[in-house]
């Protein structure tokens, strides 16, 4: 079984074909093949510092970031205390094939758009949410233009004529004079006071 070493990220990991690890983020995206050229060993054989021509082809699985870390700082009898947190971008990677003697890589990228079942799966819910409204949004923009069109205000009203006001202000006062009028809350009374004897 052969394997390597490679130095990613500022970290080293040994590694062999179709092992999935977590390295710090890539630039790249899910789906693609990426090559680490920086090659500390294959086999037995040690690069000084690098191995010549040799390279790791990997396939990016996801990008995503790792449980929250907790910085906490505390003086004692000093009343400070400092909550802090965390979360560090990772790639997760499967290794595809160790090449030696300067080979390119033979497997080819999936394609960007075509990522595989595990890292859709993945995803949380709020985003596949997301992406369903947004694909919904997208296969109906013009019927959701037409069925809801900006409220207009409405004109301001003008003054009625004078014989009209005057006779709906007799209707307001036949209404109001058919319900009772409102109560006025009672006032709260003090407590009768006890006599002294």
């Amino acid at each position: 079984m052969t394997f390597a070493v490679i130095k990613t990220g500022g970290k080293q990991y040994k590694v062999a074909a179709n092992d999935v690890l977590k390295i710090e983020k890539l630039d790249a995206e899910a789906g693609t093949i990426v090559t680490f050229d920086q090659v500390l060993m294959v086999d037995g054989e040690v690069g000084a510092p690098l191995v010549e021509g040799a390279l790791v082809a990997a396939e990016l699985l996801d990008t995503k970031k790792q449980k929250t870390v907790i910085i906490f700082k505390k003086n004692r009898r000093h009343n400070y205390r400092r909550r802090n947190g965390h979360r560090q971008l990772l790639s997760t990677v499967r290794i595809t094939e160790i090449l030696t003697g300067g080979a390119k890589p033979t497997i080819k990228a999936a394609g960007a758009t075509a990522p595989t079942e595990a890292v859709v799966s993945a995803k949380p819910a709020k985003v596949r949410a997301a992406a369903k409204a947004a694909a919904a949004t997208e296969a109906k923009p013009a019927v959701a233009t037409e069925a809801k069109a900006p409220a207009k205000k409405a004109a301001p009203k003008k003054a009625a004529p004078k014989a009209e006001s005057k006779a709906a202000a007799a209707t307001t006062e036949d209404t109001a004079a058919a319900k009772p009028a409102k109560k006025a809350p009672a006032a709260k009374k003090a407590a009768p006071k006890a006599d002294k004897e």
